[in-house]
């Protein structure tokens, strides 16, 4: 990389924290940002999944470390906020991908359903965004990059309790925004389309939806957690440091019809 480019998108020195960095998108984006040079800790409730994410961005000469832990209460969220910081010390970069799905129907969700939900897709990045963003203030970078849902902006396939906290999530983005506005920590999502990921298996069992569901992007597939590398790299570098409060679609267009 030229020196130019380093200095819009190199993310050596930097340091990044990534949620549910051991699988789909967040697996694509903790990769992309390791191999943009940012010590990356890789955090996620499976151990097995966790230690083969970081062997492998170890095996490609990137920095990374895991850290095994569950999102789904306060105390789980406070203990990942310190123990995430142990690898490399505070983070420059968050990335909030982790994420639960549950859908039943609407008439049959409980409030065990609603709690779980919105704990770990809205609670955690607040409260790990809260921790972090004093002291990225403080060295004047900091960038939190949330994953969003196209349900966060519109209702399809049973949006449910999920769509509730992906609009949650675009609120608490723009909140975000303007609580640091002005100390080098910019906040944004990254919206995407329907990608082929392991949170949504079990749709990924009709065949004619899946098709029916690339049919509605410009592109003419779903995506894949690949798709989300040059998005991701480029919100957490120097080169976006005049955007914030946005919602970035990588959605193959999805969005546009």
């Amino acid at each position: 990389m030229n020196d130019y480019l380093h200095s819009l998108f190199g993310l050596d020195g930097r340091t990044a924290i990534v949620t549910g960095g051991s699988s789909g998108i967040g697996r694509g984006i903790a990769t992309a940002l390791a191999r943009a040079g940012a010590a990356t800790v890789i955090v996620a409730r499976g151990a097995d999944r966790v230690e083969e994410t970081v062997r492998e961005l170890v095996d490609a000469g990137c920095r990374a470390a895991g850290i095994v832990g569950d999102l789904s209460t306060r105390e789980g969220i406070r203990s990942i906020a310190e123990a995430a910081t142990e690898p490399f010390g505070e983070p420059d970069i968050l990335v909030n991908s982790a994420g639960i799905n549950i859908r039943p129907s609407f008439a049959d969700i409980t409030e065990d359903d609603w709690d779980a939900t919105l704990t770990v897709n809205t609670l955690a990045p607040f409260l790990l965004g809260q921790r972090y963003a004093v002291g990225m203030a403080e060295r004047r970078y900091g960038r939190l990059i949330h994953i969003s849902s196209q349900q966060a902006h519109r209702a399809f396939v049973g949006s449910g309790i999920y769509g509730v906290s992906k609009g949650a999530v675009e609120s608490l983005m723009r909140s975000e925004a303007e609580a640091w506005g002005g100390t080098g920590v910019t906040s944004n999502t990254l919206v995407p389309g329907f990608v082929l990921t392991p949170l949504n298996a079990r749709l990924q069992e009709d065949p004619e939806q899946i098709a029916a569901l690339a049919a509605r992007t410009m592109i003419g597939r779903n995506g894949v957690p690949d798709d989300f590398a040059g998005a991701a790299v480029f919100l957490a570098g120097a080169g976006s440091a005049y955007v914030t409060g946005h919602s970035l679609f990588v959605d193959g267009g999805m969005s546009a019809h």
